[in-house]
């Protein structure tokens, strides 16, 4: 597997830089970042809504559904 040296790495940015502008940079690293950052996040099982789905899943299981009437008629084609 060949490794990549620093000449290849400035060649690599380089070639970036000349493709995308030095304006639309600063937002496709945020974006990449953001993105790296969820799917970390979604793999390993962290994140900050963890605690409020917990919280919700708690409440549903906490409010029992309503029992069925037994003199229900049942609609019947």
């Amino acid at each position: 597997m060949p490794n990549i040296g620093p000449l290849e790495l400035a060649i690599v940015l380089v070639i970036v830089l000349v493709i995308f502008g030095p304006k639309k940079l600063p937002g496709l690293g945020r974006s990449l970042g953001t993105g790296m950052r969820e799917f970390k996040d979604s793999i390993t099982g962290d994140g900050k809504n963890d605690d409020r789905d917990r919280a919700e899943l708690t409440a549903a299981e906490a409010t029992p559904a309503e029992p069925a009437r037994e003199d229900a008629k049942v609609s019947g084609s």
